[in-house]
């Protein structure tokens, strides 16, 4: 029985997939370190944040005056918000992974695996953007 030989894509995709959780997971670290640390403010005092913890997420986007979807992007200069980033960036990992796998697929002529990863970037893309609108959102 013969090893199975992952092909040039997996190599690739698997690689990127790596190095961009990892820088991904560091930049969370830094940015919870700088939320914790309070060099920037929070948009949420921490007490209130105690409290809120035992309520909805629903009671708390409304007591908290936070709208749902993409507003978090405005408050980015808040410590409790700059923590989206890297998570946004983690989930972004595999679109960007895609990507890069689409021009190996070019690479090696195979043409029907180009238009299957891009119609799945497509997909990834519309249901980030909130398009799609399905879901607990």
């Amino acid at each position: 029985m013969s090893p199975l030989k992952a092909s040039e894509a997996q190599l690739f995709y698997a690689n990127l997939l790596n190095r961009l959780t990892l820088f991904s997971f560091a930049l969370l670290i830094i940015a919870f370190a700088i939320y914790l640390s309070g060099i920037l403010s929070s948009y949420v005092p921490m007490q209130d944040i105690i409290q809120l913890w035992t309520e909805s997420s629903h009671h708390y986007m409304q007591t908290a005056n936070i709208k749902p979807g993409w507003d978090w992007v405005g408050k980015v200069g808040y410590g409790d918000f700059l923590v989206y980033v890297p998570i946004v960036i983690l989930a972004g990992v595999t679109i960007v992974c895609y990507i890069g796998v689409i021009f190996k697929f070019l690479k090696s002529r195979e043409y029907i695996l180009v238009v299957i990863a891009s119609l799945e970037v497509l997909v990834l893309l519309a249901a980030a953007s909130g398009v799609l609108k399905s879901g607990g959102h």
